[in-house]
């Protein structure tokens, strides 16, 4: 299992022009031919969405260039959130690992093979859980780093990390609260004490806040690399818990290279990620500003 080439999983709904791009993006990669596609379509929701769903499905059956597809249609809507952790608990538990991708995420060229490599390097350090694609536009990062935690856009981890996901919210808060979390700055500033409160209230059904507090309160850490090796192009309200900005684009990493690191935690980079989600807070209160002056 060690130096095998991970199963990817692909989460799809109605885009058919965002999972296009993908998939796409994915066949680049040079470990596509090596890797076995997984791909969860989610029924859906409404009548109004059926056609979009059934365009996407029509798209799936004659995607090529990977070591094999399997697609998996949904009959009924289970919604973003329990669609990943179920098909993401089916295929890590036959695998022992997984690649994560959803149907708005464009890799570089050398995604999977950071993907696969850093499973094989961290293969037997219980310490880490995550590695993560997508790195935030934040500048003097020198090298790949730990924080502790899971991420969420274009993401690996191994059977036993998963294993410890808890699918409670108020569990997941009364621990989090015990140990302090809930005051830590870096979790407040970063949005996921409000997010992990909303999805208890019913306000968002985020699955990712759940990871990553569950990889938290269990000492897991995330790696993250120092240039970006996905773009999110689905912040364009097309797709669920989306909103219409510019603020995540990043450029992609246009070579590759790696090594094995230290699993210390940098509080440098946890600063940065402070001070980048404290930027864009600021802004995003800025425009409600003007914009409640307009209207008023």
């Amino acid at each position: 299992m060690k130096n095998s080439f991970a199963p990817v999983i692909l989460f799809v709904y109605k885009r058919l022009l965002h999972t296009q791009q993908t998939v796409d993006a994915l066949k680049k990669n040079d470990l596509s031919s090596h890797s076995e596609l997984f791909i969860y379509s989610d029924g859906p929701s409404n009548n109004a969405d059926k056609k979009q769903v059934e365009e996407v499905r029509d798209y799936l059956k004659i995607i090529n260039g990977f070591k094999s597809v399997k697609i998996i249609e949904r009959q009924e809507n289970l919604g973003l959130a329990a669609n990943i952790i179920d098909g993401v608990t089916e295929v890590v538990n036959l695998y022992g690992r997984v690649i994560v991708m959803e149907d708005d995420l464009v890799t570089s060229p050398f995604f999977l093979r950071f993907m696969n490599d850093s499973l094989n390097i961290y293969n037997d350090d219980e310490k880490v859980g995550c590695i993560h694609g997508y790195i935030y536009p934040i500048k003097n990062i020198k090298s790949d780093f730990f924080i502790k935690g899971a991420d969420c856009w274009g993401w690996a981890t191994w059977a036993s990390a998963w294993s410890i996901f808890e699918p409670d919210g108020e569990v997941l808060f009364e621990r989090a609260e015990t140990a302090g979390y809930m005051n830590d700055p870096f979790n407040i500033k970063c949005g996921y004490v409000q997010m992990l409160k909303d999805q208890i209230s019913g306000k968002n059904n985020s699955w990712a806040v759940r990871w990553y507090f569950s990889s938290l309160l269990n000492n897991l850490y995330c790696l993250y690399p120092s240039t970006s090796y996905v773009v999110n192009i689905g912040l364009d309200d097309s797709g669920t818990h989306c909103v219409n900005t510019n603020i995540y684009d990043v450029q992609l990493q246009d070579q590759y290279s790696l090594k094995k690191i230290d699993v210390i935690e940098s509080d440098e980079n946890k600063r940065k990620f402070i001070d980048f989600h404290s930027k864009q807070s600021g802004l995003i209160n800025r425009i409600i500003g003007k914009l409640k002056r307009v209207y008023r």
